[in-house]
């Protein structure tokens, strides 16, 4: 998987005012939760953008000091009104310890049914995904290529790989239904 590095300074005080005084600095408040105990430091909010705002899952490696801890991005918090990235979460991946993480889904092919004009609905864009951190995939392909119009592909349908996918097997990843356009033509066709 692909890995973002990012550097952090520790915090020296924990509090409301010294939050303030680092989003007035352009840097925002971090934890680091899963090691023998919880670290908190500070990371300028522009490094982080590469991790946040990308529709791929990613490792992140945090540099504090001479310690290189690679971790996971868990939680964000977002201020209500402006969207102002207020403080992030991360969680220490450990190489034997599995992780619990959103993976998105990747559709492969071409469907039948589309070319014949029905309308492919994707109702999962990201699967909870449970694998050690070396097993865990970037993306988790859905190929399209066999799906007629009124087919459906489910998450029990996945092939099986080194990791394990957390959500109901009976969850819809994706669907061909009929376009009007099609079901136009059926009702027209009956009528003949």
């Amino acid at each position: 998987m692909k890995t973002i590095a990012i550097s952090g300074s520790p915090r020296e005080n924990v509090g409301k005012r010294d939050a303030k005084e680092l989003r007035y600095e352009g840097k925002v408040p971090a934890v680091l939760y899963g090691g023998k105990e919880q670290q908190h430091f500070a990371v300028v909010t522009t490094e982080l953008k590469d991790a946040i705002y990308t529709p791929e899952a990613n490792f992140v490696e945090i540099t504090l000091g001479t310690k290189k801890i690679k971790a996971i991005i868990k939680e964000l918090q977002f201020h209500p009104l402006t969207d102002l990235l207020l403080h992030v979460d991360f969680l220490q991946l450990f190489d034997e310890k599995e992780i619990l993480m959103e993976i998105p889904i990747k559709l492969t092919g071409t469907s039948p049914g589309v070319k014949m004009g029905g309308k492919l609905v994707q109702k999962l864009r990201k699967l909870r995904v449970k694998a050690l951190p070396k097993d865990m995939p970037q993306t988790v392909e859905v190929s399209i290529a066999k799906l007629e119009v009124g087919n459906l592909f489910r998450v029990r349908d996945l092939g099986k790989g080194d990791y394990v996918i957390t959500n109901t097997p009976e969850d819809t990843i994706v669907s061909v239904g009929m376009s009007r356009a099609l079901k136009q033509a059926e009702q027209q066709a009956g009528k003949k």
